[in-house]
């Protein structure tokens, strides 16, 4: 529960948020707002961290690292080290810390032994411990890339059906068959979602559509279906793990691995996933073949290390401006070889026993209406009820 003046607070908040028309500004969007020279030329830390906040935040990892009770160190505290070196040395090299590039180094090769084995040490383990991490996530993707082939298909299938079926070939007509059984699928499980009220034009489903200046498809124009999955640092080890070894589960043991022998030797070679490191899974549609033909839909992955700390590691303090404070992130490196792919089915073969089951997800929560309990003045609740 909230007090009166906290309630008058976030009601002046909610008004002078509401009648002011800020522009919007692309670059603090991006994360690219200015930083502040002024403070920096005055020998204060980066951004609104204090000395004695960033001597807490040092003094609490040296103390975590070593437990004075057990004489023991704990190396779980490692890579909470490597980042704070890496933070300092980005935005806080004005300040001439000494000793922090000897710390830099040797935490970075320390962590590259922790970080990786966190997840485990072989090959097995790596596979059996990133199952059950990555075990929902790997299941939200089946789900989502299998109800994108339901759509496409049913679209497919809504075309076809205002063509004369007397001049289709008789293996055409089959595939217009089976076209209509997985748009009448379709149509059910989508008649059995809807809700019983009608929604406003405010509810409806917004469709966008790529920019054709950074689009790399032949036709940027039509509308790509995508979906994002923000997630942390563990979670993509253990879904780039699967991805690797999935073929040593006893049930595909006969089955290639899903990365080629080459970019496996890179991932083998690769210690660390950086900030923004990502991992990509397209799937396209081949409509030269027909729709129940395995090679209709294919998969392709690429993967990004991340940032690219190169700078830091050089030591040279002159790439590293002032009013700079960023880095580069790696370009995508492909998982598979040039010009060959993965079929969705065998994605879906190699994957299936590692994620969660489509029934065994929560039903989606109905959406709830934002609490205006707070509010005093009848006009802004009005307002805050449509948003």
């Amino acid at each position: 529960m909230l007090s009166d003046d906290e309630d008058e607070e976030d009601e002046k908040a909610a008004i002078n948020s509401d009648s002011t028309n800020h522009p919007y500004d692309q670059a603090k969007a991006l994360g690219k707002a200015e930083i502040d020279v002024d403070r920096i030329s005055a020998g204060l830390p980066c951004g609104s961290e204090s000395f004695l906040l960033m001597f807490a935040r040092w003094k609490k990892l040296e103390r975590d690292l070593y437990n004075e009770r057990k004489k023991r160190f704990d190396t779980t505290q490692i890579p909470d080290i490597y980042d704070s070196c890496k933070y300092d040395l980005l935005h806080n090299s004005h300040l001439n810390l000494t000793g922090l590039s000897d710390l830099f180094k040797v935490s970075q090769l320390l962590a590259d032994g922790v970080i990786p084995n966190e997840y485990g040490i072989n090959p097995n383990q790596k596979l059996k411990i990133g199952s059950k991490i990555a075990r929902c996530l790997l299941g939200k993707i089946l789900i989502d890339l299998h109800n994108t082939r339901r759509e496409v298909t049913a679209a497919a299938a809504e075309s076809n059906t205002y063509k004369d079926p007397t001049t289709i070939s008789s293996a055409k007509q089959k595939e217009m068959c089976y076209y209509e059984e997985v748009r009448n699928e379709y149509l059910e499980r989508s008649s059995s979602n809807k809700k019983s009220v009608d929604l406003d034009d405010s509810h409806k489903e917004t469709k966008y559509c790529l920019d054709p200046k950074y689009a790399n498809v032949v036709e940027p124009e039509r509308r790509v279906r995508t979906r994002l999955y923000f997630t942390s640092e563990s979670h993509i080890h253990s879904l780039m793990n699967v991805l690797r070894y999935c073929n040593l589960d006893e049930s595909l043991n006969t089955e290639e691995s899903l990365v080629c022998r080459s970019s496996l030797d890179r991932l083998f070679k690769t210690r660390e996933l950086d900030y923004m490191s990502y991992i990509v899974l397209r799937m396209f549609e081949n409509t030269e073949v027909p729709l129940e033909h395995p090679k209709r839909f294919r998969i392709e992955m690429t993967f990004s290390r991340g940032a690219d700390i190169s700078s830091l590691e050089s030591g040279d303090k002159a790439s590293l401006q002032p009013d700079d404070h960023t880095m580069q992130i790696m370009e995508p490196e492909r998982l598979q070889e040039v010009r060959s792919y993965i079929t969705l089915d065998k994605f879906d073969k190699m994957t299936r026993p590692f994620a969660m089951p489509a029934e065994d997800f929560p039903p989606a929560a109905p959406s709830q209406p934002l609490s205006v309990r707070f509010c005093k003045d009848i006009e802004l609740r009005g307002r805050l009820v449509n948003l």
